[in-house]
């Protein structure tokens, strides 16, 4: 008899769509399925926990189970508040940095050079919106060192091997006059959590 798996929504960052489907198609998981919400969110994350809330809501009524692929990624606890109130799961981890590169490497990362600013393969992709032009920086540059005047370095957390993206984040670092590190993690985080939860 075949094993009947619960139907599950994933409610995702939007800077996961791409690494969650990956993940989905490959394992053919037909009882999956993902909703966003949008990535410009984190640069205003007193807004995540509401409208994560909401999306929950929305769609509480059509799923066996909800799960969030997110981290508290700004909110100060108040996302993990509505996630319990909503008894919602979601991936261990802070950030996407953490449940990519796996709690160990990000924290000897962290522990090693706290002024680290970390790109993945999303972040690299948009870095001139999301960094350069949300941020106000294309239309101010004297914003430029009061962002990042305490950063020292750029790690680019890669779960592909492109380089494209290598290039447009080693370019990245150069704008922000840093040093540039690489790292492959693969999506293996997010595929342990979902093997766990839904496979």
């Amino acid at each position: 008899m075949e094993h009947s798996h619960p139907k599950t929504l994933l409610i995702a960052c939007g800077a996961l769509a791409d690494e969650t489907l990956a993940v989905i198609d490959e394992k053919k998981w037909r009882h999956l399925e993902i909703t966003c919400l949008p990535a410009k969110l984190h640069n205003s994350p007193t807004l995540i926990p509401d409208a994560m809330r909401q999306k929950i809501r929305d769609n509480k009524a059509d799923f066996d189970q909800i799960l969030a692929l997110y981290g508290d990624c700004g909110t100060g606890g108040l996302l993990d508040n509505v996630l319990r109130e909503e008894g919602v799961e979601r991936i261990p981890g802070a950030h996407c940095y953490e449940f990519f590169a796996g709690a160990d490497v990000f924290k000897h990362y962290a522990d090693a050079e706290p002024g680290t600013f970390y790109l993945t393969d999303y972040l690299a992709r948009h870095f001139d919106r999301l960094i350069i032009k949300d941020l106000g920086i294309e239309r101010h540059p004297e914003l430029l060192p009061m962002y990042f005047g305490n950063y020292k370095k750029v790690l680019f957390l890669s779960q592909t091997k492109n380089a494209e993206l290598q290039a447009k984040a080693k370019a990245a670092a150069e704008r922000l006059s840093l040093e540039y590190e690489y790292r492959f993690t693969g999506l293996t985080g997010l595929e342990n959590f979902l093997n766990k939860k839904v496979g």
